[in-house]
């Protein structure tokens, strides 16, 4: 079936609204932005905007939406994955981190104006960041099923620590573009499966040595 271009059009001219809107809303906030705004980011006359959007409230709902509906897309497939458990959860803390670098200003406006939304499209995005959570709770039930974690592992409070952490660290990426990305995944990974403190491996002779865990 041909694809029409008109509606095409319509769906790249709406992304470019959204990432407008996005980039308005970083920068001044729901409260400080306006539809002129937007529309003078898109490049568009003000009137023309509300044919992608109802509202200066639809738009911030549409941004939130945008932020966070790809990556918990992106956190089912993972759970589903056949993978080992460590490489779950770097797939799941890649997927986390480079989301804010992919969608940045729209992950950030999630995270620090959804609050302004109306109850029904906050309680839209509460269920889907809840879908998240659970899915990545599943990720370390597994883990611990199949011995890659202790048993006495508290899976619900696990997975939401790694959501902090990774939340806490799309901060700084959003503010720092430069940021090595790679090596931050290898860090909170390693973070996750060791620790802080120092890990002990038997010698041949049945005695302990200490490996640190962190350089």
């Amino acid at each position: 079936m041909a694809t029409n271009p008109d509606t095409n059009r319509y769906e790249s001219q709406k992304q470019l609204a959204i990432r407008s809107a996005a980039a308005v809303f970083a920068e001044k906030g729901f409260h400080g932005a306006s539809t002129r705004d937007i529309a003078e980011r898109m490049g568009i006359k003000q009137g023309s905007l509300y044919y992608y959007f109802k509202s200066k409230e639809d738009a911030l709902g549409e941004v939130c939406l945008f932020g966070i509906e790809e990556y918990v897309e992106r956190m089912k497939s993972i759970a589903a994955s056949d993978q080992p458990f460590e490489a779950k959860l770097m797939a799941t803390i890649t997927s986390h981190l480079t989301s804010y670098r992919e969608r940045n200003e729209a992950l950030k406006v999630h995270n620090d104006e959804r609050l302004y939304l109306p109850a029904d499209k906050r309680a839209t995005l509460k269920e889907l960041g809840s879908g998240y959570r659970q899915q990545l709770e599943k990720v370390f039930e597994e883990g611990a099923r199949v011995g890659a974690l202790r048993d006495s592992v508290d899976c619900h409070f696990a997975a939401q620590a790694v959501i902090g952490m990774c939340n806490g660290w799309g901060d700084v990426i959003v503010r720092d573009p430069d940021l090595d990305l790679f090596d931050l995944i290898q860090k909170c990974t390693d973070l996750v499966l060791h620790g802080f403190g120092e890990r002990r491996k038997k010698k041949r002779d049945g005695s302990e040595a200490v490996a640190l865990t962190q350089n």
